[in-house]
């Protein structure tokens, strides 16, 4: 009888909670089966089975759901946590990487039990519990203890594990989330078109747009408030709102209210594979999160060669650092906002879009993130 051959490749246990689908996970995923020297266990912590399993098992790697509940997250992180042990002793992986505190705590206490030597995690909500809920610090710092590596997304982030949750130095890496390179600098001029059609932009200038959830820390009150006083200036001005949340109906609230709702289109689902198309087609992007760990859509914005106005916040902090790449504004306010956007539109929008593109292919491109973790994986396997 022939004895099956050992796989000899690294073995990460990645654990994501409340996600359906992971889409830098998918990247991951086709990079591994591309370059097999790793191969992956996903543990997906939702309420139902998750969509993304079978995806996970096309690519050829094992995909796990334990049943989680969002609106009870004590419990159900107590009642994952024997769970996610009980996994990890079978697989025995490498590594254990965590992604979201309710996945992280969890499964950083029971790799720790496993005995798992390589015990990662990336913090990518960062200040959330220091801005929201500060009782529960202490648990971003048990993490922080029983991780032997920690990833930050930013120079932001790095600074909040270091100064507030007490990280030690020497566990805390730094990895830019990375994003397609390809997706975001290809034109599509049909995509565009079709998308200016649908959102009845004809004649509409400046186009100002923001792709985010409706919720209180993502600004959109404030972007309503600097909406105001940008059409006051430019009275064919139109603003895109893309997302969706739970603030929604208080937005279109306020919008009715300002007398804007000629001047801001609610654009609701926009197919995933139109966003670099959606980006295009605005002549600013503005952010008014109030904290970001690290903030896909600008660094998206960037590479899709659209002028950027934010707030200093997250990977925006460590990619704009003067005008010529897009506009850092000091407070989250109407008025800054507004005048944000006055300064840009002051400024040639094709030199600054081109120089933030420059920049974010630099920092945030997909191939970048990668090596960056597998560097980690390497010594994380090691224990150290």
């Amino acid at each position: 009888m022939t004895t099956p051959m050992k796989d000899e490749r690294l073995h990460v246990m990645h654990t994501f909670a409340n996600n359906d689908g992971v889409p830098y996970m998918t990247w991951f995923m086709q990079r591994a089966s591309e370059q097999r020297n790793v191969r992956f266990t996903i543990v997906l912590l939702h309420s139902e089975k998750p969509a993304m399993l079978d995806e996970i098992r096309s690519f050829g790697f094992d995909g796990i759901w334990i049943k989680f509940n969002n609106e009870r997250r004590g419990p159900s992180m107590l009642k994952a946590l024997p769970q996610l042990w009980w996994h990890m002793m079978r697989s025995r992986p490498d590594i254990v990487h965590g992604h979201l505190f309710d996945d992280t705590l969890p499964a950083m206490i029971a790799a720790w039990f496993a005995r798992i030597k390589g015990r990662i995690y990336t913090r990518q909500d960062t200040g959330f519990h220091l801005n929201y809920a500060p009782k529960w610090v202490f648990l971003d710092r048990l993490n922080a203890r029983l991780a032997t590596l920690a990833v930050a997304v930013s120079e932001d982030a790095r600074s909040i594990m270091l100064e507030k949750e007490h990280a030690p130095r020497g566990k805390v890496a730094m990895v830019h989330h990375g994003i397609p390179t390809q997706r975001y600098t290809v034109q599509n001029s049909d995509a565009e078109q079709r998308l200016r059609e649908r959102f009845q932009l004809d004649g509409a200038f400046p186009v100002i747009g923001t792709l985010a959830r409706f919720i209180e820390w993502k600004g959109y009150r404030h972007i309503v408030d600097a909406a105001r006083m940008i059409v006051n200036a430019h009275p064919t001005a139109k603003f895109l709102f893309c997302g969706s949340g739970p603030q929604l109906e208080e937005i279109r609230s306020m919008v009715k209210d300002q007398d804007l709702e000629a001047h801001v289109v609610f654009t609701g689902w926009v197919d995933r594979s139109d966003v670099p198309s959606l980006y295009r087609i605005m002549d600013i992007y503005l952010h008014a999160a109030d904290h970001e760990p690290f903030g896909f859509v600008y660094a998206e914005a960037m590479m899709s060669a659209t002028p950027v106005v934010s707030t200093p916040t997250g990977a925006a902090k460590d990619a704009i650092d003067g005008p010529h790449a897009g506009l850092l504004i000091g407070e989250r306010l109407g008025k800054a906002l507004a005048e944000g956007v006055e300064h840009m539109l002051k400024l040639d929008h094709v030199e600054v879009g081109a120089a933030g593109q420059k920049l974010a292919l630099q920092l945030f491109s997909f191939d970048r993130m990668w090596e960056g973790y597998m560097a980690i994986y390497r010594r994380g396997a090691k224990g150290n």
